[in-house]
């Protein structure tokens, strides 16, 4: 086999020599194997139905028939239990692994790809034929040749797709309480490796290579194995409110910092989803499954998935989701399993596990078990069932999906190149050629999508030098990726303002509101990197030419120090991410430092308001060592100067200056805080910007002193929990916070939480929550006693659906957009934050501004004409939106209430936010009351 690298494959002589000696060999040690194979097997067999006593009854089978090699250790022989018994803890899962590359290193290897936040391994085996295993690196060179079209001609591709292996990946477990599909992983491995005389085996090893992710979320698992062997006792129970069935806050669903991973691949924040996407870019599969789990009283799931699919999908691609279809159909009418398809999974938001694969050229796939949540489940219709049914059902899509891979081998790697060549031809013939990410804007927000876009597989240029394109000049510094290249569709879809959703699905989305029935919108749909980020991105209709280098995966630049050995102070630009982070580094190493509330200028140069400043004399003796420290590790630049003196703006001696304090922070953590929320914001907070928070049980806010404390936050609620804040509180609980913020605290709430401030009975906030606003009613009601109301003539449909409509009801829920919101700059809380923000809606909370006798509406939401930016709003709810506040500010004694009405820390992805959130956490203190 050759093993010469990727110009082996495509550009060498002796390549047609090694490709024919390869075929040839190859035929004659698979027929050899599989001669083998038989004879053992039949020998097996005969032993075994000898050895079998006549009475014995017949045991459960994961696949029946199959006969297993001693020589492979089953689960029970390395963690003490049956596959399907018991559910197999994290560390048991990576040792059987590494059991199964003990017995069978020629089959099978394991690698390790990240580490979780709690420092559990995370892992893929890589699982076919000695003759592939010993060659990995050949096939990875060989598909890096055939992924890239622009080298790799049509003819070198022929003999590519005739020599290379298709490469299933089989991911599990992303949801650490979606159980079954971890220990389906482990029977899958065993079956693949074990099963002797198998004709689907044998097949899917002369063909495919299968890789195994056994488990994507170890620190979720492991919480749930945790709340579950804490609670079980004799026997299982399959109650829908047995303890062992029903997890308390947070549930074993997210990581450690209660991240939802499946909405994560294309922004990253995760160590396992950074680790996991390398992998995927280094290996190139041809089909990704994400093997999930759903409620106990549904079937089973699998494509082809229900629209709207993504517009940079191709039909090929939605055409291949039925060769997988109707495999494991086939096998679930062979064992009696129910299933459906083409419904609720949706390929819209390219952050799926199952989708992002789509745009390098893969099919992805998600596939649902009904859960048993435990050992057992008891649905509504009476029915029961076992873990290791569930276990079963994702082990047999499993080894379908494997087989499909092999039966398919050259069309699925034809469909992969073509898929390729063709991005490479829209790029370069679409009206879109190249985007650039300008240096002069936002720097830090530019390199870190550069970096982000990097690590996916595209291609980014950096300028060395400035340069023109379209008509415009662009400094040093600039990221340039053109559309010409293999990853056009990600490019799109991550870098376009919006991905266009299919007309005759949102028809019917405004057919079923009308009728006040629920949308069929799963997720987000709007998720554009520059908006989200709030940094520009400008299109150019040609190929930028200039002198650029390739960008690596690097998302933040280091920072410098200029001007050491300055006499009066260092100075700091507020306004990005690297400048809050030099700020809580600042704050955790004990340094000085002040704060202004204006603008100012300084020896020519601006520094906008928030900038901070660090006088010399009140800090050690090493201040600009420490600070070049800081700068280099943060991206943030740092100006000493030797005088005060400025010719703009307050002096750094004026009432305009503030004296910051490092902030004691902490978090409602419990229900009924919505877990997502919870660890998202605690993530921001902690993880990008370094700076520590405390999680508080929410009943204890209510019953213990909070005066260690200068800022609470209270993330969204979730409807999970009846009441919310309001009842766990309760209203001693409700007046010790208000106690509390009085006295000089900073009350956050976002989201949800913004209800329990603008409710009029805890007289807390003046904001209020609004219905949906609608023309005055032409209903015809009588009092509630009479026993008949006044007739009325209705002329026509749109008059039927005026009079059956509530009188009061919320504005119709949006399922995730981007909108523009304005800054009032003249705020403390605006300081050096852009004028224009973009703001992720969901949900159907829309609340009345302030009046200025109660307080300030930091941050409102655009007019109607102007304040949706991408995905779907509905027309009502776009128009009822605009001008209503985004962020609100009210005093209330010495303290600060600060709403914000949406998540502006939603699964870390909303960076355009960072610096107005971080005034909240940060600024508010140190313009509090409160005693030190």
């Amino acid at each position: 086999r050759p093993s010469a690298g990727a110009s082996g494959f495509v550009s060498s002589y002796r390549r047609y020599i090694l490709l024919f000696l390869f075929n040839a060999l190859w035929g004659e040690v698979m027929a050899l194997r599989r001669f083998v194979l038989a004879i053992a097997g039949a020998s097996l067999a005969i032993s075994g139905a000898l050895a079998q006593p006549a009475d014995k009854p017949a045991q459960f089978a994961f696949w029946p028939g199959a006969q297993y090699d001693p020589a492979i250790p089953t689960l029970k022989q390395v963690v003490g239990h049956e596959n399907g018994v018991e559910i197999t803890a994290p560390a048991d899962v990576v040792a059987y692994f590494r059991a199964l590359e003990k017995a069978a290193p020629d089959r099978i290897k394991v690698f390790e790809y990240a580490r979780s936040w709690e420092d559990r391994p995370l892992i893929y085996a890589v699982i076919g034929s000695p003759e592939y295993i010993g060659n990995l690196k050949t096939v990875k060179d060989g598909m890096a040749a055939l992924a890239d079209p622009r080298v790799t001609d049509e003819t070198a591709a022929r003999d590519l797709i005739d020599l290379l292996p298709g490469l299933a990946w089989l991911s599990y477990g992303v949801h650490g309480n979606e159980i079954s599909s971890t220990d389906a992983a482990i029977m899958t491995a065993y079956h693949l490796l074990a099963a002797q005389n198998d004709a689907t085996v044998n097949k899917i090893f002369d063909n495919a290579l299968v890789a195994i992710d056994p488990m994507q979320n170890p620190d979720g698992r492991q919480r749930f194995v945790h709340n579950f062997t804490i609670t079980r006792g004799l026997e299982p129970d399959g109650s829908a409110i047995a303890a062992e069935r029903n997890e308390p806050w947070p549930g074993g669903r997210t990581n450690h910092y209660l991240f939802d991973m499946n909405r994560d691949w294309f922004v990253q924040t995760q160590p396992e989803t950074k680790g996991r996407v390398a992998a995927l870019v280094e290996w190139k599969p041809l089909v990704v499954v994400d093997a999930h789990e759903m409620g106990t009283n549904s079937t089973y799931y699998f494509a082809p998935g229900s629209p709207p699919f993504n517009a940079h999908i191709t039909p090929t691609q939605k055409q291949n989701l039925e060769l997988f279809g109707k495999n494991n159909a086939k096998y679930f009418d062979r064992f009696g399993f129910d299933y459906f398809t083409r419904e609720i999974f949706d390929e819209l938001y390219p952050g799926y596990g199952a989708s992002w694969p789509y745009f390098y050229g893969a099919v992805g796939m998600t596939y649902e078990q009904s859960s048993a949540r435990g050992l057992k489940a008891r649905r509504r219709d009476g029915s029961a069932y076992d873990y290791r049914d569930t276990v079963r059902q994702h082990f047999v899509t499993s080894l379908a999906t494997a087989e499909t891979v092999a039966d398919n081998r050259k069309k699925l790697l034809k469909d992969f190149y073509d898929f390729r060549a063709s991005a490479v031809a829209d790029g370069g013939d679409g009206d879109v050629k190249a985007y650039i990410l300008p240096a002069a804007t936002d720097a830090a927000g530019a390199t870190k999508i550069a970096g982000l876009l990097s690590r996916q597989g595209v291609e980014v240029d950096k300028a060395k030098a400035a340069f023109s394109a379209c008509g415009k000049n662009y400094d040093k510094g600039a990221y340039v990726i053109n559309a010409a290249q293999p990853a056009e569709r990600l490019i799109r879809n991550l870098l376009d303002a919006d991905v266009e959703i299919d007309e005759a699905f949102l028809k019917e989305q405004e057919r079923l509101r009308k009728k006040d029935l629920p949308d069929e919108i799963y997720d987000v749909t709007a998720w554009s990197l520059p908006l989200m980020y709030n940094v520009a991105a400008e299109t150019c209709g040609e190929a930028p030419s200039g002198d650029f280098e390739r960008h690596g995966g690097e998302t933040v630049s280091p920072g410098a120090l200029s001007g050491a050995g300055a006499k009066v102070a260092y100075l700091v630009k507020w306004g990005d991410r690297p400048a809050v982070r030099f700020l809580s580094n600042a704050f955790r190493r004990g340094l000085a430092v002040k704060s202004t509330d204006k603008q100012f200028t300084h020896n020519g140069a601006d520094y906008p308001a928030g900038s901070l400043i660090f006088p010399v004399d009140e800090n050690p003796s090493d201040l600009a060592d420490q600070l070049r420290a800081i700068a280099r590790e943060t991206g943030a630049s740092v100006a000493g100067v030797s005088d005060s003196w400025v010719s703009a703006g307050p002096n750094f001696g004026s009432n305009n200056v503030v004296t910051m304090r490092a902030p004691k922070v902490a978090i409602a953590w419990d229900a009924p805080t919505s877990a997502y929320m919870a660890g998202n914001t605690r993530f921001v907070v902690e993880r990008q910007f370094d700076y520590p928070v405390t999680p508080i049980r929410t009943y204890d806010i209510a019953g213990r002193d909070l005066d260690r404390f200068d800022v609470l936050i209270l993330p969204g609620q979730t409807s999970w929990y009846g009441g919310g804040y309001d009842s766990y509180l309760g209203k001693s609980g409700k007046e010790r916070l208000k106690s509390w913020v009085k006295a000089g605290g900073v009350l956050i709430a976002t989201g949800g939480a913004v209800r329990i401030l603008a409710d009029p009975d805890n007289a807390m906030m003046s904001l209020r929550r609004e219905n949906a606003a609608k023309e005055k009613s032409k209903k015809n009601g009588g009092d509630e006693d009479e026993t008949t109301v006044p007739g009325t003539l209705l002329k026509s449909a749109d008059e039927f659906e005026k009079a059956i409509a509530p009188e009061e009801e919320a504005p119709d829920g949006s399922a995730g957009v981007l909108v523009r919101a304005l800054v009032d700059p003249d705020h403390w809380l605006a300081a050096g934050v852009s004028p224009n923000l973009n703001v992720l809606v969901r949900g159907s909370a829309i609340y009345a501004p302030l009046a200025l006798d109660q307080g300030t509406n930091v941050s409102y939401f655009a007019g109607p004409d102007d304040v949706l930016l991408s995905g779907y709003l509905w027309e009502e709810t776009k128009d009822q939106l605009a001008y209503k506040p985004f962020v609100a500010h009210e005093r209330m004694g010495s303290g600060h209430l600060i709403a914000f009405t949406q998540d502006p820390t939603v699964r870390a992805y909303l960076d355009g936010l960072n610096v107005i959130f971080m005034n909240a956490v940060f600024r508010a203190p140190a313009h509090s009351g409160k005693a030190r």
